[in-house]
């Protein structure tokens, strides 16, 4: 089982940026790709980005591309997302989620544990 909490959500002003980060505590973090997913009020959740288990490869949804970076720390056991530049449409939960080695990592199928997700609120 794996557990994830998330950390770094709350409000900030457009053009501002936040850090989220996730800790997972397994002892394998690094075999599990990591992702990013938010739900803004009365929509679906969405793929953000994400980085597969070695750290060589990152993958980001084209309304955040080129301000938001995903990377890990695997000796933490954690992995974050800087966000820059917000817009208030970046408002939404986000989560955190762990997918066992390669999958799909754009879709939620490809991911097996989930976080209770984080807060992030960009006023304009």
């Amino acid at each position: 089982q794996v557990q994830l909490v998330e950390s770094g959500g709350g409000l900030v002003h457009s053009g501002g940026s936040l850090r989220l980060s996730c800790a997972a505590s397994v002892r394998t973090f690094s075999s599990y790709a990591m992702g990013w997913f938010r739900q803004a009020p009365g929509k679906e959740r969405e793929f953000v980005a994400a980085i597969r288990w070695s750290g060589t490869s990152t993958y980001y949804a084209d309304s955040v591309k080129g301000r938001f970076i995903i990377s890990r720390d695997n000796a933490k056991n954690t992995v974050y997302l800087q966000m820059n530049s917000l817009k208030p449409q970046d408002t939404a939960v986000y989560y955190c989620a762990a997918g066992y080695g390669d999958g799909s990592y754009t879709r939620e199928y490809g991911y097996d544990y989930w976080g209770q997700g984080t807060q992030v609120t960009v006023s304009s």
